[in-house]
């Protein structure tokens, strides 16, 4: 199970999901030279599509889903993948159109750092507007909107690895060529343009949606789990999700509460050592559950059967677990790191992420007081159902729009 829209690696206060930092639509697709009923044709990256789901590839997968349903726009996704060109076309909703031509990645990243070549029209064809969902954005004859889910590879460079220690080259050549950058909360809106210099109407936020309630059924989440009651913590295990830190505060609410666990599930990452290392120290080793990734269904009923979601994060761009709990009526324990007051509000208990014992007190009060967490409960249900994709891609077309007709 993977987590966040940005795995790989100021409070805002909580309000519903709006679109920050730009003017009106200038121009619809009926006021384009193509003709008067012609959709605005946008290119998408779908490459997260492909392999293991992430956060990232949830939100692109949400977006393309609805964005099939519009009829003013014509979307045709496109994969920077050799090896995966075959799976594309599988992998996408109807009538969304996979790119005629895959894209070598080892070309494209060695080359679209440097050069204003392969273009993306290359492979798409004509396009009114292309939208890089993940940080790399192609060159193009066309506007660009690039995605920046977080800037944890410039605010927290220690804590990424892979392909995140290419975004800052990427990004920046993205800003000098002049795309729009899209952000998934306006915390990290802020981020961008102070990092960046850009003014106000070169930066939007959007958040993404949800996607149906995971459903689940408890009995079998806890069979999962292997534990009857549990503090449940979703994500990949690296430094930014703070586990380590979890572990030491479970130890002291297991010391009081002798019938709960705590099981962590997602898959490995680069701090699996200081996790595990964590786990070895503890002083209720046997009560701590690690499971690696999780489908859906599976995650559906873990979360239906956790006493409580800890959400611990050192940083977050945005924040889907939580959500997810919030939408499957858990309560939730979450940090003040990054956007995660803005995305949840006053819907969760929030715990500054470097607060052991703090974390351990605000987990003890939910597992032990029925009426908190059904007020958390009731709260959580009501944040989450403000996050619709119908919306965020209402948004999203509208930012189109302005980019094409600009």
């Amino acid at each position: 199970m993977r987590d966040g829209p940005a795995e790989r690696c100021g409070r805002v206060t909580g309000t519903p999901p709006a679109t920050g930092g730009r003017p009106a639509p200038a121009a619809s697709p009926s006021t384009t030279s193509r003709g008067a009923t012609a959709p605005l044709r946008v290119a998408v990256d779908a490459t997260s599509l492909l392999g293991v789901r992430t956060g990232v590839s949830r939100v692109t997968s949400g977006l393309l889903d609805e964005l099939a349903t519009r009829g003013d726009v014509q979307v045709t996704a496109y994969a920077v993948t050799w090896r995966g060109r075959e799976n594309l076309a599988a992998a996408l909703p109807r009538p969304v159109r996979a790119a005629p031509r895959p894209f070598p990645a080892r070309v494209t990243r060695l080359s679209w750092p440097r050069l204003r070549w392969p273009r993306v029209e290359g492979w798409t064809g004509p396009v009114d507007v292309v939208h890089a969902t993940n940080y790399v954005a192609p060159p193009a004859r066309v506007p660009v909107l690039v995605s920046v889910h977080d800037l944890s590879f410039i605010r927290y460079p220690e804590l990424c690895s892979g392909d995140a220690a290419r975004y800052p080259r990427l990004v920046q050549v993205a800003v000098d060529r002049g795309a729009v950058v899209h952000t998934d909360s306006a915390f990290v809106a802020a981020e961008v343009r102070d990092h960046y210099g850009l003014p106000a109407d070169r930066v939007v936020h959007v958040a993404p949606g949800l996607g149906p309630a995971p459903g689940g059924d408890p009995q079998r989440g806890r069979t999962i789990a292997g534990a009857g009651r549990y503090v449940l913590a979703v994500g990949t295990v690296e430094p930014r999700k703070n586990l380590p830190m979890l572990v030491q505060a479970f130890d002291a609410l297991a010391a009081e509460e002798h019938d709960v666990d705590l099981v962590v599930a997602g898959p490995d990452g680069w701090g699996v050592t200081e996790f595990t290392d964590a786990v070895s120290r503890a002083a209720h080793p046997g009560r701590v559950h690690r499971l690696g990734w999780l489908d859906d269904e599976e995650r559906g009923d873990l979360l239906a059967g956790a006493a409580v979601l800890a959400y611990p994060s050192r940083y977050e761009g945005f924040g889907f677990p939580p959500l997810e709990a919030m939408q499957a009526g858990v309560p939730v324990v979450a940090s003040t790191a990054g956007s995660l007051p803005e995305v949840l509000g006053d819907a969760a208990l929030l715990v500054d992420p470097t607060d052991r014992d703090g974390l351990a007190a605000t987990l003890a009060r939910v597992v032990t007081d029925s009426q908190l967490a059904g007020d958390l409960v009731r709260r959580g249900r009501g944040r989450a159902d403000a996050f619709r994709w119908d919306r965020a891609a209402a948004e999203f077309v509208s930012i189109y729009q302005r980019l094409a007709g600009g």
